[in-house]
């Protein structure tokens, strides 16, 4: 696994051909339980430097798009699941707790829940409170530019152009870890609000 901006953060990606992306999932190593976030399959490799760093005691979906390898890595691991609480009845997942927006269960990480984007309760995770993790709604199919999933995607644009606002409202993110393209480091709120603007340009007539 990469090794990210703060030595309790890990990534390992695969590319998605079709859109010529990564496609990434995060290891949060904690003292109390390691997080695995939006997993995607892991080489070998990968999952032995996992185990090294102590397994996973919870495993995170912030959507059901992002199920991946979700469900191989619970049953290999043993961690538990954790899922959106909006999308319980349509999850395809067991999940052993379900979060909704302001949950903080998880000592040091937030739940922001989304609306408007292709599910109907995407989660965005806070570390802390400098380090965003994102799932589908926000990303980068460009290095140094961060966009929002495409409109035909969105169940409500304007709820999304909402939730990415209260995103960039967050006044010390310097970090978005995204689960699908480029992370952007040191300048996060910044490339958030300046989507913002640029989502809101284009919406007028």
């Amino acid at each position: 696994m990469k090794r990210l901006h703060r030595p309790d953060l890990f990534c390992w990606s695969v590319f998605h051909a079709p859109l010529n992306v990564d496609f990434n999932g995060f290891a949060w190593i904690r003292p109390d339980g390691n997080v695995l976030i939006d997993p995607v399959p892991m080489s070998e490799h990968d999952l032995a430097h996992l185990r090294e760093l102590g397994g996973a005691k919870w495993i995170v979906v912030t959507n059901v798009s992002h199920v991946r390898a979700a469900a191989e890595l619970a049953k290999e691991l043993g961690a538990e699941l954790l899922g959106p609480q909006a999308e319980e009845s349509t999850f395809p997942l067991r999940c052993a707790r379900w979060l909704a927006d302001g949950d903080t269960s998880v000592p040091g990480m937030r739940v922001l829940a989304l609306a408007g984007s292709k599910t109907p309760g995407e989660l965005a995770l806070l570390l802390g409170e400098d380090t965003l993790i994102v799932g589908d709604l926000v990303r980068a199919h460009r290095a140094g530019s961060l966009m929002m999933l495409a409109d035909d995607k969105l169940k409500d644009r304007a709820a999304a152009v909402g939730s990415i606002r209260r995103l960039a409202a967050l006044p010390k993110v310097a970090h978005v870890l995204v689960g699908d393209g480029w992370h952007t480091f040191h300048d996060g709120q910044r490339q958030l609000a300046r989507l913002v603007q640029q989502l809101e340009t284009d919406a007028k007539p």
